[in-house]
């Protein structure tokens, strides 16, 4: 038995959604023809209480369509130094719209409104690049799967009102965050231009994310989709998982937080243990002491057939997900603390 704790993207279909994907009724999308789509995208956008949704094969994609939808070459984007976007989507800012981004100092991934005031270039200043666009993630992937806080959210919206600048949610793991706060994806749609959508990760689709927004940012989408060779036929059958997780498997997120919560009080209380960050949803990301560097400690998970990501400067990560089994749980368990 391997247990994969490295992402929750690594979870295969459960029955009841292959059965979705296999009685999917399907049509070339490229022409808009395919009624899955059409109904899962009808479906988000309605969620959100945008006018417009579009299916895109990856989250990357979804975001780097988002920012070249709010930008032009030769503008800055606002965000955190731990976002998705500027670390683990391959530079795709710079190269696909021409932009760069100016990092704040956050806190877990997470930053205040007075940061983004003080980060906004003057627009009559041509010295500098043109700021357009503050980004946002939630929940944090690099910050531990930390949730904003929405009252901040309402801060910073107001900030881009008043400055003229976009708003955009990374929202890959977004879900997590609605279910651990018991908040609505109505009133993150108010607040943002674009909002994209992971279906691959906590809700277990083999392939997929959601852009949204209102039809005057998203009317060039599909156009911006294509270009990045993202237009796709008969990919109903992956849009029939999407319709499926989101009716089956969005409530079961909070049984992988009460797991990843547990996981963070067992480790916090092991002598090899320096450092746990706090645990919010389905992400765990704690440091070594000197007891085991990190290639030793995985060496040993990977001996007890489990297996872990190592993110760098010291950082371990466990993700939890619907195919990390309670029997998977105890023997993780165990194994931890027998080390």
């Amino acid at each position: 038995m391997t247990i994969d704790l490295r992402s929750d993207t690594v979870t295969k279909p459960t029955k009841g959604m292959l059965d979705a994907m296999m009685s999917a009724n399907v049509g070339d999308d490229v022409y808009k023809e395919d009624p899955s789509v059409n109904a899962l995208e009808a479906k988000v956008a309605k969620l959100f209480g945008k006018e417009q949704a579009l299916f895109f094969p990856t989250g990357t994609m979804a975001n780097q369509a988002a920012i070249k939808l709010h930008t032009q070459p030769g503008d800055q984007v606002i965000c955190d130094k731990y976002a998705h976007i500027y670390n683990y989507e391959g530079g795709g800012a710079s190269f696909n719209s021409g932009v760069s981004c100016k990092l704040l100092d956050g806190n877990r991934g997470m930053f205040t409104a007075e940061q983004v005031v003080e980060a906004i270039n003057p627009p009559d200043f041509y010295h500098s690049p043109l700021t357009t666009l503050v980004a946002l993630e939630n929940t944090t992937n690099k910050g531990g799967g930390a949730c904003w806080d929405f009252n901040e959210i309402k801060k910073i919206r107001k900030v881009c009102n008043d400055n003229n600048l976009g708003l955009h949610l990374d929202g890959a793991r977004l879900w997590n965050a609605l279910v651990a706060k018991n908040e609505s994806a109505l009133d993150y749609g108010k607040q943002f231009d674009t909002i994209s959508v992971c279906l691959s990760k906590g809700l277990g689709c083999p392939v997929g994310s959601v852009l949204v927004g209102d039809t005057k940012f998203m009317e060039k989408a599909i156009r911006i989709r294509k270009i990045f060779g993202g237009g796709m036929r008969q990919v109903g059958f992956l849009a029939a998982a999407g319709i499926y997780a989101l009716d089956n498997q969005f409530e079961r997120l909070a049984e992988d937080h009460i797991k990843a919560k547990q996981l963070g009080n067992l480790l916090a209380k092991q002598n090899y243990i320096k450092k746990v960050e706090p645990v919010e949803t389905n992400i765990v990301i704690f440091e070594l002491n000197t007891t085991y560097s990190e290639t030793t400690f995985t060496e040993k998970m990977n001996q007890q057939h489990i297996r872990l990501s190592n993110m760098g400067q010291g950082k371990l990560r466990i993700v939890t997900h619907h195919d990390y089994t309670d029997a998977m749980h105890s023997k993780f368990c165990q194994v931890l603390v027998g080390l």
